[in-house]
């Protein structure tokens, strides 16, 4: 089933923040991770999705039934909180089995139901323990196991792993983008973690001031944003004014390189982004879009360090990442510079 918001608006009352005329299309089976910074919207689409939050204008649509008057109860939509919201006064199948009590499922058919999802999680051993029992990584596949539990028309998942340590997350993840797949589960997932939106999601949307910017695969958004500020929030670059100087050049103010300027007129601003590891470092001297320079700032990565390497008379340096930061020149190949034009 289709998820579907139609031109949605949602303001709290005396403030500014907000929705603004949103439409969204999240497809049967897909995880959609909505990203922005902080009073972008992210958390107030999924309160609207959910029924948390009602008075929006416009449509929510799921599998071609607006719900937008529906009350939360009757939803049927699986969230998943960031502080998991768990019962600590219920042990863990009990957890899991509640929203199936709400629904007056049966006693036996509940537990089978909640044991069979523990299993699915990696918790089958742990049904009858008390949640303080376990640790954050499993208090979260007990909320997971509970949103999935009641068969849910969507999955919600609100910043589901943002309380959990670093060496836990990237396991989890995973987990929770095979079990969704598992479940083909239609899913919106909310986070500030880019990292974990480009590696989980089918799609990427890109929220700012309750505007929609952009929605695309995380190859694309990242490879090709649209505007300068989805280029800002998506990844590490370097982003510098520039203007069309002839046809496939554009002029940096320090210096001229060659670039795809498509059917842009001479003499159009625009912003040249480049991503870090599209620098070469020490180029051959023939090497087009040379620059001469020496590296500033580093930042020890392991495999490679990240370093700012400075070019006289550029207004920053560019952002570049190396096995072996000590290049005196760089170079950028013409079809890795992105132009943007606003």
């Amino acid at each position: 089933m289709n998820l579907a918001l139609d031109n949605v608006s949602y303001h709290y009352p005396g403030s500014k923040q907000g929705l603004h005329e949103l439409s969204l299309n999240v497809c049967a089976g897909e995880l959609v991770a909505v990203i922005g910074p902080s009073g972008s919207g992210k958390s107030t689409l999924l309160k609207l999705v959910s029924g948390l939050e009602t008075g929006h204008t416009g449509r929510i649509v799921f599998g071609g039934q607006d719900m937008s008057s529906t009350p939360v109860h009757q939803r049927r939509m699986g969230m998943v909180f960031q502080s998991y919201a768990l019962f600590p006064h219920l042990s863990v199948i009990d957890n899991v089995a509640y929203g199936l009590k709400l629904r007056k499922v049966p006693v036996a058919e509940r537990h089978r139901r909640a044991q069979e999802l523990l299993g699915i999680v990696g918790l089958a051993s742990y049904a009858k323990r008390d949640i303080g029992q376990l640790s954050g990584g499993q208090q979260q596949r007990v909320a997971l196991a509970r949103a999935l539990a009641i068969d849910p028309l969507a999955l919600l998942l609100d910043e589901p792993l943002s309380a959990l340590d670093a060496s836990v997350r990237g396991h989890l993840r995973d987990e929770i983008r095979a079990i969704q797949q598992r479940f083909n589960a239609t899913t919106l997932l909310v986070t500030h973690d880019q990292e974990e939106a480009l590696v989980m999601a089918d799609r990427v949307a890109m929220l700012k001031d309750g505007r929609l910017l952009q929605i695309a695969t995380p190859r694309e958004i990242y490879q090709q944003p649209s505007s300068v500020a989805v280029a800002e929030f998506v990844g590490l670059s370097t982003i510098l004014p520039a203007r069309v100087s002839a046809p496939g050049k554009i002029d940096l103010g320090f210096a001229e390189l060659f670039a795809d300027t498509g059917a842009r007129a001479v003499g159009s601003g625009l912003h040249a982004m480049v991503r870090p590891e599209h620098v070469q470092a020490d180029p051959p001297p023939a090497c087009v879009n040379r620059l001469q320079g020496h590296p500033g700032a580093q930042r020890y990565l392991g495999a490679l360090t990240r370093y700012d390497f400075e070019v006289p008379g550029a207004p920053k340096p560019f952002l570049a990442e190396s096995a072996v930061p000590a290049a005196r020149a760089i170079a950028i190949a013409p079809d890795h510079i992105r132009l943007l034009d606003h």
